[in-house]
């Protein structure tokens, strides 16, 4: 029901998080100490504004098959201090919310979707980001459409929406939209803190906020991309699938992603998980490809535990072994499957695969 939109989808993140620690919630409210859940492999400003705030981040392994969480280890990551979890649908994929939605009703949790990677996702017929409690899109260059930079904070709720705006908008009481004034019936007429009676609703401060307000010019910009939105979608669909059937005749070489009928991805980029018995390594390939003009990422952080900046975090808990964390770390890195990509281009990228491998 609610959109704000941000400057990117890590400010996204971070609004997002910071709007649950708003007194309104009462004993839900976000205090600092408390636990929220997330994956140890992706991006880093999924986690970031958690610790932050102040919370203790509990890390959990993924699934090779998905690239996302082990949701089946999240029951026993729980304790009395957790509130929250973050985690994202990772290229596209949405991870297991049937799952997750269970867990999270069952131990009253907030449920932060991170959909920056995720547009036009679906599970079960639904659009990845309509679940949880909060959801972010991201309108970066590279992701499904873009505003040049830019992001998005959607939620049904209209108590946390009006969290969203106070902490997007310098932390300021008033929640009125751009342009609009006194939609509350009494701009002036208002009394809190220690101010004196009647003092402008547009100056108050109730949160210590931020200013990541996108512009007018880059919402124009996103209003052009949406028109478009239907046929990126269908043509990232259409790269990947016709990547899946080339790559799938390699398969004593390459791990690719499984997915059940639940999930509907609209994809990000075409990951590839090298084996560990495979002739070559990760990094072989992808200079190859590099060298032949083929973009290729890893996929993202990989295990973000290995990191210089979390090496020495004091506060956070890991729940198991990172197992395959490490493995998406060591092995795994995604190519693209945007709309630019043609016929020519990318029967350019099978040939120059195939051509790495004839020579192995």
């Amino acid at each position: 029901k609610y959109v704000s939109l941000v400057n990117s989808g890590s400010s996204a993140n971070l609004v997002s998080l910071y709007s649950l620690s708003s007194s309104v919630f009462g004993k839900r409210a976000l205090q600092k100490g408390d636990e929220f859940i997330t994956a140890a492999v992706g991006f880093p400003t999924t986690v970031n504004p958690g610790i932050q705030f102040g919370l203790t981040p509990v890390f959990i392994d993924v699934n090779l098959k998905t690239l996302n969480m082990n949701v089946d280890k999240i029951e026993q990551a729980i304790t009395p201090k957790t509130k929250l979890i973050m985690m994202a649908h990772t290229l596209g994929i949405p991870f297991d919310l049937e799952k997750v939605l269970y867990i999270v009703k069952k131990h009253n949790l907030w449920l932060i979707e991170d959909s920056c990677d995720a547009l036009g996702s679906k599970y079960n017929g639904k659009l990845a980001g309509t679940f949880g409690d909060i959801a972010t899109y991201s309108f970066y260059p590279a992701h499904q459409m873009t505003m040049g930079e830019g992001g998005a904070i959607v939620t049904n709720n209209p108590l946390i929406h009006r969290s969203i705006r106070q902490f997007r908008d310098w932390g300021r009481d008033c929640w009125c939209d751009t342009g609009k004034d006194d939609t509350c019936g009494k701009r002036f007429n208002w009394q809190l803190g220690e101010l004196p009676q009647g003092y402008d609703h547009k100056y108050i401060y109730s949160q210590i906020g931020f200013n990541v307000k996108l512009t007018d010019f880059q919402a124009a910009i996103g209003v052009a991309q949406l028109e478009k939105l239907p046929g990126f979608i269908e043509k990232r669909k259409e790269n990947y699938k016709k990547l899946h059937t080339f790559l799938s005749n390699y398969s004593q070489y390459f791990s690719l992603i499984e997915l059940s009928d639940k999930e509907d991805p609209c994809w990000f980029g075409f990951p590839i998980t090298v084996k560990e018995n495979a002739p070559f390594s990760r990094n072989e390939l992808t200079g190859y490809l590099e060298k032949n003009k083929i973009g290729t990422r890893n996929v993202f952080a990989g295990n973000l535990l290995r990191h210089p900046a979390y090496l020495n975090l004091k506060n956070k808990r890991i729940v198991g072994k990172l197992t395959n964390a490490d493995i998406i770390m060591k092995n795994a890195f995604w190519i693209g499957v945007f709309p630019g990509i043609d016929e020519v281009r990318l029967a350019y990228m099978q040939t120059t695969i195939k051509n790495f491998l004839e020579k192995i």
